[in-house]
């Protein structure tokens, strides 16, 4: 197919949804016509708020990915990894299609996340942060430049500085992070600590998720027992 036609097709996705519609457009384009059909008929099937999610997701790992000029084969073992988990093994193959030329391009940034902000609840897109450190930490170090750009998306998400810094704490650990992880100050007293520790428990509880589908879910636990470890933590450091 020619280029004209694959921006003709991306141009009317991005006018029909937005900048990740553009994005499914240009990829539909940019394959051959059987797999345009497959990969049409598997994504309908699940055009649900779990298979949005899972695309507005690939494009920000790939701002992420690229945020330090390297694409280490760890991070991209992690996506692979995330999507075996969520989708059918016969549905990754377009997935991973679509992922790599997105790679390549250099989408707006807050334009994407505008269009995530205006479609995705506030627990939606806390698990959206939560997902990206994953994948910065899959080297077992997250570089200051990946830490810029997940801030930058986590304030185009309207997630708040404080729902920013507990999340950042459960892959950052300093002296403190159990208290971040929580939103308390060090020197809050124990009735404060307990309050902290139910209303972050509720806040990241999976059910909150519950929308974006039973793997995702199991994805968000590990928040919630981020947030029970913390709890744990300062329980023994003060012999609560």
């Amino acid at each position: 197919m020619s280029l004209n036609k694959k921006l003709f097709w991306g141009g009317l996705g991005w006018v029909l949804g937005g900048p990740i519609g553009g994005i499914l457009g240009y990829a539909w384009a940019s394959m051959n016509a059987g797999s345009v059909k497959n990969y049409q008929g598997n994504y309908s099937k699940s055009n649900t708020q779990a298979g949005d999610f899972i695309v507005s997701l690939m494009v920000l790992f790939a701002k992420v990915m690229k945020a330090d000029n390297k694409l280490l084969r760890s991070e991209l073992k992690y996506v692979k990894d995330f999507l075996n988990k969520e989708l059918k093994s016969s549905d990754v193959q377009y997935f991973m299609i679509l992922f790599k030329d997105i790679l390549k391009q250099d989408y707006p940034l807050r334009d994407v996340c505008k269009q995530i902000q205006r479609s995705m609840d506030h627990p939606s897109r806390i698990e959206l942060i939560h997902i990206l450190f994953g994948l910065a930490f899959a080297d077992r170090h997250i570089d200051d430049s990946e830490i810029k750009v997940i801030h930058t998306i986590a304030g185009y998400l309207n997630i708040n500085q404080k729902d920013y810094e507990s999340i950042k704490a459960m892959f950052i650990k300093d002296n403190k992070h159990a208290y971040k992880i929580l939103e308390l100050d060090p020197s809050c007293n124990n009735d404060e600590v307990k309050k902290g520790y139910r209303k972050m428990a509720n806040k990241y509880h999976p059910d909150k998720v519950s929308h974006l589908g039973i793997d995702l879910q199991h994805i968000a636990e590990e928040k919630f027992k981020a947030v029970n470890n913390a709890y744990q933590t300062i329980k023994k450091e003060r012999n609560i």
